[in-house]
């Protein structure tokens, strides 16, 4: 459990922070940029949460979550020593992959099939929600380029290439199931 009796306390004055294992690095390594970013898009969750109701506010309610355990998973790099960590650290599961294929398959389900595509917006929710599969895309790079480099856990990457589709499906509901998407209409303003 995590107890917080102090919100500041100096350490990163000069640039630095700490990872979940202890270690100090600059607060634009590659590592606090995957996990910054994957907080940066749970805020925007937070606002598309205010435009949700009943069953996706609850989707999104576990997607918030997820991204804490996303962030607690990125924030601890040392893969190998987890078995002899004193608290093992908390990972993402595929599970967690699992639950968002389903859920994008049971959106899905309910939308006719594109044949354009969408421009971000229609409804504040359904623009919120484009807002978050960007960000997650993001998330995604970042995370795939720390791969490249140091160790990360593969249902990161997994995790967030989903989020990003699960986004975009759950815009289009948003959208009166598609009724109200917006359409690109190439070369329209030439």
């Amino acid at each position: 459990m995590v107890v917080l009796n102090k919100i500041y306390t100096r350490t990163g004055d000069k640039g630095e922070t700490a990872l979940g294992n202890g270690e100090r690095v600059a607060k634009y390594d590659g590592r606090v940029e995957a996990y910054g970013t994957s907080d940066e898009l749970n805020a925007i969750v937070g606002l598309a949460r205010l435009h949700a109701a009943d069953e996706m506010d609850a989707q999104l309610a576990r997607i918030q979550n997820d991204l804490f355990d996303l962030g607690a998973d990125l924030c601890r790099p040392d893969m190998v020593k987890d078995a002899q960590a004193e608290y093992p650290p908390l990972r993402m599961v595929s599970a967690q992959v699992d639950r968002l294929e389903s859920e994008i398959d049971a959106m899905n389900a309910r939308l006719e099939p594109l044949r354009s595509f969408i421009l971000p917006g229609g409804s504040a929710l359904a623009a919120y929600l484009h807002q978050c599969r960007t960000v997650a895309r993001r998330a995604e790079r970042l995370s795939v380029e720390l791969a490249s480099r140091e160790d990360v856990n593969d249902q990161v990457v997994r995790y967030l290439n989903r989020l990003s589709d699960w986004f975009f499906v759950a815009a289009r509901i948003a959208n009166d199931d598609g009724r109200a998407d917006v359409l690109w209409v190439p070369g329209a303003n030439r």
